[in-house]
């Protein structure tokens, strides 16, 4: 049974929105609806207007036999705009301070939507890399690397301090902790990285940098090669960072302890260039 055009649409749409950064032949969608390939570019048409108009993202088509279209999600600039702002006011609230000056985020990366936000953000400066893995280190990393993950259409893999009985054998390093001058341990499993994989590090937090640049020298086991870095809150740091080529959303400029009062500004998103 053929299916109407709008019909069409929402389903072509949500097809491609469930599957971003995959080659999908003319043929599929030609098949999966009964119509001509005529008509299922001019569909494509209206769908990649739309999509660029609503900041959603946009259509890139592959000519050839070959071919076919992909979606590539994109974060608006003025949304992030937005979204960074208010992300920046909600982290300012002084009842996230925790004994020691940290910081609460756990209700931030724990909803759903404002987590594919931070994924879809943090993907738009990589999404024209070819990116075969995102790396982060457990616990509070997971979740962002699963939504940048989701965006880009690629695996993540998980840095832990401690070996697991199911990770099977590992690779570990030591690395010095960049705030408090430490020798920790990092490990990850040798059947979760291809050797030779492109990788996109993230985190939620970064002071100094050790923990990433611990996930920097962990690839060099993989011969992996980084593609880029990205961060949720960076902190000011009086001393020389350890990483210093990576994009932030919100920087914490200072926290007052005493007086319950979190200085927060926006990142280096919009300073660092699309890669």
């Amino acid at each position: 049974m053929k299916i109407r055009r709008s019909e069409r649409l929402i389903d072509m749409t949500q097809f491609l929105l469930s599957h971003p950064r995959k080659l999908v032949p003319l043929t599929l969608f030609a098949e999966r609806y009964g119509s001509a390939k005529s008509s299922i570019s001019e569909d494509l048409v209206i769908i990649k207007k739309t999509f660029e108009d609503r900041g959603i993202g946009t259509l890139e088509t592959v000519p050839g036999a070959a071919g076919g279209v992909k979606y590539i999600s994109i974060a608006d600039n003025a949304d992030v705009l937005d979204f960074v702002q208010t992300l920046c006011n909600r982290i300012a609230e002084p009842d996230r301070l925790l004994p020691g000056g940290y910081l609460y985020l756990s209700d931030l990366l724990g909803e759903p939507v404002t987590l594919s936000q931070i994924g879809k953000i943090l993907a738009t400066k990589f999404n024209k890399q070819k990116i075969d893995a995102i790396m982060t280190v457990a616990t509070k990393g997971i979740p962002i690397a699963q939504a940048v993950a989701e965006h880009l259409n690629v695996p993540f893999v998980i840095v832990r301090r401690d070996s697991k009985v199911t990770e099977g054998s590992t690779v570990s390093i030591n690395y010095v902790s960049g705030s408090s001058k430490r020798i920790e341990k990092m490990e990850l499993s040798k059947r979760s990285l291809p050797e030779g994989s492109n990788v996109v590090i993230v985190d939620d937090f970064m002071k100094a940098g050790g923990t990433i640049n611990g996930m920097k020298n962990l690839l060099e086991e993989f011969n992996a090669k980084l593609v880029g870095i990205g961060v949720l809150v960076e902190s000011e740091y009086a001393e020389e960072r350890l990483v210093d080529d990576y994009v932030s959303l919100v920087k914490i400029k200072n926290v007052d302890v005493k007086e319950k009062q979190i200085e927060v500004v926006e990142g280096n998103y919009f300073n660092y260039p699309n890669q």
